[in-house]
């Protein structure tokens, strides 16, 4: 690959049962951060899981979330991200992350979404150190591409096995969706809503008070999706193909692809070369559990006073790591990583990642970490 790339969070859940570490973070690497090129491991290529398109993704169209309380997932975001509200009918509300993508909040039932694990991560933890409700689900994206011909798109689909159900809106809004491997609601559109977007400034006023000062903060950039995939390197493969997005480099467990201009997505899982693949071991939890977005302007300290400030938390992410005088392998210190974000929890429960990582800095933090094989 022309990138080195590497994919950022997850604590490191399986090693050589003869290395010895101590933790890095509450996020770390994938889990083959440091077995890289063992058996368990394997970067070998698998055949594609069908021919390119040839398409381009030329925007983020929409972020669909099922949410147990739209409007106060909705002004939270709009008092900490600067994102803008767009409409709000009720039972929705879509909001602008300035002029390059959109988020819909769609209402659902509390007693819909599942228990948090006893394990849950720190970051799904209250102050008291236990798991926290989550009442906030990812269940679709929509990604408009070029070049757009909706009899073409669908004869290609359904060249490629898939099953394409039109969602137009009249308007001309074309898409298609479409289930990934594992089943996720992805959503293949003309980018007319992209189009929309840039034509028409939002201008609905939410009626939920906001929850807190505004931060002045701008949303710039799509970090990346944490997405769990049941097989890393098929949904790779998958999204690759069909969508013209560039895997960086594999690492074992995972690879973090390049969605054109738009921002990045780690695709996590299970390593169908490993030789216990299947039998327990991998990623079990698919989807999108976490969203890192980059913000402007960035200050280390500033943007943990101003998150603590509004009684938020404030969890270290910065991923890459050094060998301590110990031989013990520490996380880098937040000022001077490569990689700086921080964690927190949305009023739903959600997983939210704050970094600095902007377009032009995208490829910081995968030069700084890229793993090397193990002795």
């Amino acid at each position: 690959m022309s990138h080195a790339r590497l994919s950022r969070r997850q604590l490191l859940q399986a090693v050589g049962a003869a290395t010895v570490i101590s933790p890095l973070s509450a996020f770390a690497q994938g889990r083959c951060m440091l077995t890289f090129g063992s058996a368990s491991c394997n970067t070998s290529d698998i055949p594609p899981v069908f021919a390119p398109t040839g398409w381009k993704t030329t925007s983020l169209e929409h972020l669909t979330f099922r949410v147990a309380d739209y409007k106060k997932e909705a002004a939270f975001y709009i008092a900490l991200m600067g994102w803008t509200l767009r409409s709000d009918d009720g039972k929705q509300a879509v909001l602008d992350l300035g002029t390059w993508g959109s988020v819909i909040f769609r209402q659902a039932p509390a007693d819909s979404f599942e228990r948090p694990a006893s394990a849950a991560p720190a970051e799904a933890r209250g102050r008291s150190g236990q798991a926290a409700p989550v009442h906030a689900v990812v269940e679709s994206f929509c990604f408009g591409i070029e070049p757009w011909d909706a009899k073409t798109v669908e004869a290609e689909l359904r060249k490629r096995n898939l099953t394409p159900v039109a969602d137009n809106d009249g308007s001309g809004f074309e898409s298609f969706r479409v289930k990934d491997p594992d089943g996720f609601d992805l959503q293949i559109s003309n980018g007319n809503f992209a189009k929309r977007r840039r034509l028409n400034p939002p201008a609905a006023k939410l009626s939920e008070p906001a929850p807190f000062a505004a931060t002045g903060w701008k949303t710039v950039w799509l970090d990346h999706f944490s997405f769990g995939a049941s097989d890393y390197k098929k949904s790779t493969s998958f999204y690759c193909n069909l969508l013209g997005w560039k895997g960086t480099y594999d690492e074992g467990s995972q690879n973090e692809c390049l969605i054109g201009d738009i921002g990045d997505i780690i695709i996590r899982g299970g390593n169908p070369l490993d030789p216990n693949f299947g039998k327990g071991g991998g990623r079990s939890r698919l989807g999108i559990d976490h969203i890192s977005f980059g913000i402007e302007p960035w200050d280390t300290d500033g943007v943990k006073a101003e998150l603590e400030k509004r009684g938020l938390r404030a969890q270290i992410d910065t991923s890459s790591r050094h060998k301590a005088p110990d031989g013990t392998w520490v996380p880098d210190e937040i000022h001077t990583a490569a990689f700086k974000s921080y964690h927190t929890a949305t009023p739903n429960g959600y997983n939210l990642q704050i970094s600095y990582v902007t377009h032009d800095n995208r490829l910081a933090l995968p030069n700084a970490v890229k793993p090397k094989p193990s002795a």
